[in-house]
């Protein structure tokens, strides 16, 4: 059911109200540059309203429950780490194990250094939480990054983060320095017995030269009703190499909106791999903007959905300038009643001559009632390009499905091992071995009861 105008009016008053709540500690702790991006940024905010299904890029995609729902907000001085034995140890499951250059955990947006660990690192490297940076004395240093690229017109949860994150990671990789090892980050949500609202902030900087890999999860602690609307930015300098990682993994009674933002400069490598593996609804949404000669992007995705949750992923990839590559390939697996929406656009510039770009979307229905709505786009202003896109769409093939059981496996084990076989098509691409053996681990579990197994 659509929200009345009224509710849509009540519910962005109760954000302004978090706003006005911490309006004052703001002024007298950040830098001038930063209020003025949190006042032009709660404008936007008050001016775009939330979207709805008449809005294009929303048409499947409906926020009603995030509307109808009062969230709580933490502002400044709230609870960074509640104690809790449970907390700990679901930070400490998340991402699986291996080497990390560096452990960033977020509870409900706000940075715990309980939960955290910052190894040794090279000259000139600088990872921490953006509130301590905000304290230090270089904290202008951030101007020239942090929202620079963010488009705030029309966008009414990207605003509402721009003007109320309290906290998130900051990443920052000086010229010719590589990171063997991943930077994990973690923001963890729990509702603590009222439906809660984080809005988390990560900066990702990898200067000419440079090479860094981050990977990020978002996760709900508990069962309560959560809201994590996360906002990253990735900056990728002359030659630099990002390789980034996003999953989502929110209970079925929570909503996550995420926006990763990447631009990249002159021959700047940056590879992007998303995966949704639970939520009530999840929306993720990658704007690449390849902003000079010879830069490339690579977006990768993988996104899970069972019983009545929905799962949306947009993709813009921007080529303004000419010699750059893009590729997209987009998995998804829905079963039950569930629904997703893929859209992936390419825009290709009237400048950006010998653009090389394409996209996939293949999805797999576990289940007659499960709904997808995919549109791949090229929008193409040059003429000597190379660009394709298709979509597919289709239920377990019964041929394999006999194939296995005639070699001996139970349904259940021939259907798991098929999900597996076609998920693997973008976990494979993983390449830190600890990530992709959680995110395999958590594949399994969350279609541990697919219902095509019990047919």
């Amino acid at each position: 059911m659509m929200p009345t105008e009224l509710e849509i009016t009540e519910r962005q008053e109760l954000f302004l109200s978090h706003f006005r709540q911490q309006e004052a500690q703001l002024l007298s702790s950040e830098p001038a540059w930063l209020t003025e991006q949190r006042q032009d940024a709660i404008q936007s905010f008050q001016d775009a309203e939330f979207p709805t299904t008449q809005d294009e890029d929303w048409r499947y995609t409906n926020v009603s429950p995030i509307i109808q729902t009062a969230f709580r907000y933490e502002g400044l001085g709230g609870q960074s780490s509640p104690e809790s034995a449970e907390i700990s140890a679901q930070a400490k499951s998340i991402g699986g194990d291996g080497p990390v250059t560096a452990r960033l955990v977020f509870v409900n947006g706000h940075y715990s250094e309980k939960h955290s660990s910052i190894g040794s690192l090279p000259a000139g490297v600088r990872i921490g939480s953006l509130r301590t940076l905000l304290r230090a004395k270089d904290a202008d240093g951030l101007r020239v990054y942090l929202g620079r690229t963010l488009n705030l017109r029309r966008q009414a949860f990207t605003s509402l983060n721009a003007a109320l994150w309290q906290d998130g990671a900051f990443v920052l990789v000086p010229q010719n320095v590589a990171l063997t090892d991943p930077v994990q980050l973690v923001y963890l949500s729990t509702a603590q017995g009222a439906p809660t609202a984080a809005h988390s902030r990560t900066l990702i900087v990898a200067e000419r030269n440079a090479q860094v890999t981050v990977a990020e999860t978002f996760q709900a602690g508990d069962d309560g009703i959560c809201f994590s609307n996360a906002v990253t930015e990735i900056v990728a300098g002359e030659n630099a190499v990002v390789d980034y990682y996003h999953s989502v993994r929110e209970n079925n009674r929570s909503f996550h909106i995420g926006l990763v933002q990447a631009y990249a400069g002159h021959a700047a490598q940056i590879s992007a791999l998303a995966v949704s593996l639970s939520g009530a609804l999840v929306r993720n949404e990658v704007r690449a903007v390849l902003d000079a000669e010879g830069a490339d992007c690579t977006l990768n995705g993988l996104y899970l959905a069972k019983g009545v949750q929905h799962v949306d992923n947009h993709t813009t990839i921007d080529h303004a300038k000419p010699h750059g590559s893009s590729r997209q390939v987009y998995n998804g697996i829905l079963d039950g009643h569930a629904t997703a929406v893929f859209n992936g656009r390419v825009i290709v510039r009237p400048d950006a001559q010998k653009t090389d770009a394409n996209q996939k979307n293949r999805n797999l229905l576990l289940s007659a009632d499960a709904t997808i709505d995919t549109k791949p786009q090229l929008e193409i202003s040059a003429n000597d390009v190379r660009c394709t896109h298709g979509a597919t769409v289709g239920q377990m093939d019964p041929e394999a499905l006999f194939f296995l059981r005639s070699r001996g496996l139970q349904r259940e084990e021939a259907v798991a091992l098929l999900i597996q076989a076609f998920a693997g098509e973008i976990l494979d691409k993983v390449k830190p071995e600890g990530l992709r053996h959680w995110l395999e681990g958590a594949l399994r579990t969350e279609f541990s009861n697919a219902s095509v197994a019990g047919k």
